[in-house]
């Protein structure tokens, strides 16, 4: 079985701080197997979060902002939910969610917006975040 760097080490750290334990372990898990994708894992455990996150350039909160503005501009859903997780821990509220959302709509378009708020908002309830909040869906406007 192939061993984790400290660069990959350093990301497990990274990601056990701002997921919990659970999705560090998995992410530990995915990487160190053999199976497909597992080399994706350790890219992304090396450069997204031993590098990238350990830069010193931005604060962790300045980088969840960035993060998730790229995500929602690329419209990469399943990621986003991810970053509006690890935004909150570093320390992102709903308001600010959306003023991101206000402040990219002229950039990355009503689309690309509409389907970033419904991830935002199921994300917030898994966090136990204001669960009375509707999607758009839910309201019956798409």
């Amino acid at each position: 079985m192939q061993s984790l760097d400290d660069k990959q080490l350093r990301g497990v750290q990274f990601a056990a701080e701002v997921m919990g334990e659970k999705f560090a372990d998995m992410m530990r898990s995915a990487a160190l197997s053999h199976g497909f994708g597992s080399h994706i894992g350790r890219m992304a455990l090396s450069h997204a979060f031993g590098d990238a996150w350990q830069h010193d350039g931005l604060d962790r909160r300045s980088k969840s902002l960035a993060v998730i503005s790229a995500l929602i501009a690329a419209n990469q859903p399943k990621e986003l939910k991810n970053h509006i997780k690890i935004g909150l821990a570093n320390g992102l509220t709903m308001p600010e969610f959306e003023g991101i959302l206000v402040q990219l709509t002229p950039y990355a378009g009503f689309p690309a917006i509409a389907s970033a708020t419904t991830v935002i908002i199921e994300a917030l309830r898994e966090a136990g975040i204001d669960p009375s909040v509707q999607t758009s869906e839910e309201k019956g406007l798409l």
